[in-house]
């Protein structure tokens, strides 16, 4: 006697050797002995033999026509057996009972299984409803097949227009595009990114970086609703000074000037006169949400998305020629260059001029102050106020934080939306200079005095610390080690940081006598902190990628084959003239400060990945402070 069981659902056969009612030993047509349940014997039969029926049984199932099977069924549960001898018409053979089960079991769509051996047929709304799904998932695998037949040829599949944009940064893996786009990559060997580059999916690699930044932090665009421009403040009175700003070229949110005036006996009056948006615009005003939305402008080469609206910014800038708002620090400085007094002012500001760095640094700088400034505007006051500075910066025991490192600007001739073609100029600029240090000490007073000052009256402002190494973002006003001051509240950039706008209305309702717009503890203060620590650093991020693209592009424009380098540890490069750090796993073993000669290999625009090699050692070279891994601190 032999049996027809299933086990681990699969169907098999085999002789009885032992039938011991609840359980059966029996062998398989292999020899394999084994011991198996009564309960999953779906026939007992004499003829064929075991090794034969399956085989049989397949090739009848073969002739078996799902569709009028299913017509056949009965609309109750019915048990395989009973039904083939209704299907053939007579008593079934142990094949043909054999087929029909494998039949039945082969379409779980048209037959739901009840049991051992027994069946039912799907009710036809239940029939249609899954054939129609079947139907679908079959076109769903023509389309993907279709669609990775064109991925292969570098043609883009007309589905992956709209969703471009998911594709490209936010895949979903449960889209049959996505499914077809991994599938296309596998057999390409290509990342999704370099295949749908080339199927012309990717404008251009700045354009991917930039699209990619803003449908993160700005998924509804970088337009400004309309909204009005806050009206100019009425009744302040007018400071009898004449100042004057220190930029470079591309500034328009011109947030800081100076004055000077002598003091015959005591010495000067130096003024820091900061831009007083806050003067216009409330934290619950549109422009005060749009400031709290955004927190920072965003700088990258040959761009920018300001924190404020364009004509906002232009309200409170402080451009040469007319009356601005401002919040003014005034320094009573003995001829010693002590500090002996401030006070601060809330007062309409004459602004003289903006002096622009690459006007007036061939004209004021070491080597010119070593041999006797030229005639040229403000000289005396910028000799004074370097003076000045100098003094603070040995008070505070710390050399300045722009010391010893280099800063590039990118100026890039072109449309950007044909990035392509644009060109790009790189020029490193020493760090450190008398105007840097100029500008980096006075900002470091008003930022430290008004940090102490709003500490002084117990009103909550945000402040900037740094203890055991770690710069943070606060509200205690702790010392900042790095700069060595006591404290220390961002408050000199209120037109393109949002951390300055909000302290700026906390000293605004000081010097006024007014309730401050944040209180202790607020949710509202503390979000602000957070959410200014986590965008600024973001924003960052997104700016040394936008630089590190535009030195690839530069290598790349301008032919460059070899580049020389300096160790900063490791592996770890600096290269020569551009804000590029580089790991070159082929350097050899060498000291920091140590010059080499490196080969470009290749260049990723996409990955922003650069390959380098490892040519030869230079001539050793003392260590400098631009390789250094510490971070510089802003101070403005």
């Amino acid at each position: 006697m032999h049996v027809l069981f299933e086990e681990d659902g699969a169907f098999k056969t085999a002789t009885i050797l032992t039938d011991n009612d609840a359980s059966l030993q029996v062998e398989t047509a292999s020899g394999k002995r084994a011991k198996i349940k009564s309960s999953s014997v779906l026939l007992r039969y004499l003829t064929p033999a075991p090794g034969e029926l399956l085989s049989l049984a397949e090739a009848l199932a073969e002739g078996i026509e799902t569709e009028f099977l299913w017509e056949c069924a009965s609309d109750g549960e019915f048990s395989f057996a009973d039904f083939a001898d209704d299907y053939f018409g007579h008593k079934a053979t142990t094949a043909e009972a054999a087929a029909l089960l494998l039949a039945l079991h082969s379409a779980p769509v048209y037959f739901h299984r009840k049991g051992k051996g027994r069946f039912r047929k799907a009710p036809p709304d239940i029939l249609a409803a899954a054939l129609g799904g079947l139907e679908k998932k079959r076109q769903q695998a023509l389309a993907v097949e279709r669609m990775v037949g064109e991925l292969k040829a570098f043609t883009l599949p007309p589905e992956f227009a709209p969703l471009l944009n998911q594709l490209l940064y936010k895949p979903d893996r449960n889209r049959f595009e996505t499914k077809a786009l991994e599938a296309a990559c596998a057999e390409t060997g290509l990342s999704a990114l370099h295949l749908l580059e080339k199927c012309g999916a990717i404008r251009s690699p700045q354009d991917y970086h930039f699209q990619r930044f803003l449908l993160e932090y700005f998924p509804r665009g970088t337009d400004f609703p309309a909204t009005e421009l806050p009206l100019p403040p009425t009744g302040l009175p007018r400071a009898e000074v004449q100042a004057f700003s220190i930029d470079d070229a591309a500034t328009t949110e011109i947030d800081d000037a100076f004055s000077l005036q002598t003091l015959p006996g005591l010495g000067w009056r130096v003024g820091i006169h900061i831009a007083a948006p806050c003067l216009g615009i409330t934290p619950a005003s549109p422009l005060g949400e749009m400031a709290r939305e955004r927190l920072s402008t965003v700088y990258m080469p040959g761009n920018k998305i300001t924190m404020l609206p364009e004509a906002a910014v232009e309200s409170f800038t402080l451009a040469a020629g007319r009356d601005c708002p401002a919040l003014s620090l005034y320094l009573t400085v003995t001829p010693e260059f002590e500090i002996s007094a401030h006070e601060s002012r809330i007062e309409m500001v004459p602004i003289a001029a903006n002096l622009r760095h690459h006007d007036i640094e061939p004209l004021f700088n070491e080597q010119t102050l070593a041999a006797g400034l030229p005639e040229f505007a403000f000289r005396d006051e910028l000799k004074t106020l370097w003076h000045l500075a100098n003094a603070c910066e040995g008070r505070r025991g710390k050399p300045s934080a722009m010391q010893g490192n280099n800063d590039y600007n990118f100026a890039i001739a072109g449309d950007l939306a044909d990035a392509e073609s644009c060109r790009v100029e790189i020029s490193e600029r020493k760090r450190g200079s008398p105007l840097d240090k100029l500008v980096a000490e006075l900002m470091i007073v008003a930022n430290s005095t008004w940090g102490g000052l709003l500490a002084e009256k117990g009103i909550p402002a945000i402040y900037r610390a740094q203890t055991g190494g770690k710069v943070r973002m606060t509200t205690s006003p702790q010392p900042h080690e790095g700069l060595g001051v006591a404290q220390y509240a961002w408050s000199s950039s209120p037109l393109r940081r949002y951390v300055d706008l909000l302290n700026q209305w906390q000293l605004i309702a000081c010097l006024s006598g007014d309730t401050p717009h944040f209180k202790a503890k607020s949710d509202a203060l503390f979000a602000a902190m957070r959410d200014f620590d986590l965008t600024y650093s973001a924003y960052a991020e997104f700016q040394r990628g936008m630089e590190r693209y535009w030195c690839l592009r530069w290598l790349r424009q301008e032919g460059v084959l070899t580049i020389d380098a300096t160790i900063r540890r490791e592996n770890l490069v600096k290269l020569d003239h551009l804000p590029l750090i580089q790991r070159v796993p082929s350097v050899p073993e060498l000291r920091s400060g140590q010059r080499v000669r490196l080969s470009i290999e290749s260049i990723d625009f996409l990955t922003l990945e650069l390959g380098c090699r490892y040519v030869e050692t230079l001539d050793l070279v003392a260590a400098v402070a631009e390789v250094t891994d510490d971070p510089v601190e802003a101070v403005d």
